[in-house]
């Protein structure tokens, strides 16, 4: 394939349309990139400040279930480029990957600076233009309208590749500012949704000594999906990864009602059973609290819990009490704001594109990334999908 006297307008500097430009600049193609921020790939280095988690190590059948209702969307798209062609991707920039014991992959430096810097200076030995501060006010047929430093200009391109991040971190770029202006063009796109996101819980003043403490090792049920992990207890309310990955279950609970619970077993390696017959044990004149430190190892953030989610009159019933240690109600009152999620639910719907990832109102336009109405968990789902999109999208205008 090669693309040879083809010319591309990326709009959108993020993981899509950098992967778009890196292969279709590689077969010839004079690739233009477009993003309204002063340099690219602004929340691909905040996502890497923590660890840059690139993709998952587990077999391809589990990951593209991930993908919830976007599921049989992505499966051909992975199976073309998945997790092993990001890894492949990574170690050709020099940032050799290794799997943790979580089965996430993460480059060996952790961070996302030295692959970002890798992957751009690559980009512009094969001819890649960049154009900083150029903010995407439109399209005409496969022109498109700019706002840049020196003002309005058009740049006509044989295709167009918008791919232009969805609804959460504003400050970085991604405020969904271009949905209007898809909209006006009949393109059918979906109210965006905070996905991978804390929740608001309604704490009684007792808790605040509490506010950033980790409650590990339990497990988490919202309806019939569960995770087993860690959390953390804020201000707010609840946050961290293993709450992250209920939070689509979460939030179709909510919608469906002001509340609602999340149920967390605080000793998920132990039964009932067994529970119970350890707190029947005598415990003379010690408290209770110090009687469920003692027979059950509940710590201080776990106790804190306890008591703040359960009536007293289930600590005084064996029965009651190790049932409730086994799904302790956490009364939910909302989602935190879409601003502050990780990552989103909405966008351009996906039955707006035909099987190039081509908008079918506006021929030779593609779309890739977070602008599209697909959501996963975070664990190298949400960036392995970004990168699968724009090589698609890539592979498919060499082909036509």
């Amino acid at each position: 394939m090669t693309g040879k006297n083809v010319t591309i307008s990326i709009v959108g500097g993020g993981p899509a349309g950098l992967m778009a430009a890196d292969i279709l600049s590689a077969a010839g193609c004079a690739v233009n990139i477009f993003e309204k921020m002063p340099t690219v790939g602004r929340k691909f280095l905040m996502a890497g400040k923590s660890g840059l988690n690139l993709t998952h190590s587990e077999d391809l059948q589990a990951f593209n279930s991930r993908y919830f209702e976007a599921a049989d969307f992505m499966k051909r798209l992975l199976h073309a480029f998945g997790p092993a062609e990001v890894c492949r991707w990574a170690d050709e920039l020099g940032a050799e990957t290794f799997v943790g014991s979580s089965g996430m992959v993460f480059p060996k430096a952790m961070k996302g600076s030295p692959l970002l810097r890798a992957w751009i200076a690559r980009l512009k030995q094969q001819g890649c233009a960049f154009y900083p501060r150029h903010q995407f006010v439109g399209l005409d047929g496969s022109s498109v309208h700019l706002l840049g430093p020196q003002g309005s200009i058009v740049k006509s391109a044989d295709a167009v590749i918008l791919a232009l991040g969805g609804a959460t971190w504003p400050r970085l770029g991604s405020n969904a500012d271009w949905v209007p202006l898809l909209t006006e063009k009949g393109v059918s796109c979906n109210e965006f949704e905070p996905s991978n996101c804390g929740f608001t819980v309604n704490w009684s003043p007792k808790m605040q000594t509490f506010f950033g403490k980790v409650v590990k090792n339990v497990r988490l049920l919202a309806g019939t999906a569960s995770k087993k992990g860690d959390f953390v207890i804020s201000a707010y309310g609840i946050e961290g990864s293993t709450v992250y990955r209920l939070s689509r279950d979460l939030r179709v609970a909510l919608k469906a009602s002001t509340r609602t619970s999340l149920l967390v077993d605080l000793m998920p390696d132990w039964s009932q059973g067994k529970i119970a017959k350890a707190l029947g044990k005598p415990r003379g004149k010690k408290s209770l609290s110090t009687h469920l430190k003692r027979v059950l190892k509940l710590d201080a953030v776990k106790l804190a819990l306890l008591y703040e989610c359960v009536d007293s009159s289930v600590m005084s019933d064996i029965s009651a009490l190790s049932k409730a240690i086994k799904g302790l109600p956490v009364i939910l009152e909302g989602m935190r704001p879409l601003e502050e999620a990780i990552s989103s639910a909405g966008g351009v719907a996906l039955s707006e594109l035909d099987e190039n990832l081509m908008l079918h109102k506006l021929p030779h336009v593609y779309v890739a990334g977070e602008m599209l109405d697909w959501e996963a968990p975070t664990g190298g789902y949400l960036l392995t999908a970004c990168l699968s999109q724009g090589a698609w999208i890539a592979r498919s205008i060499l082909q036509r």
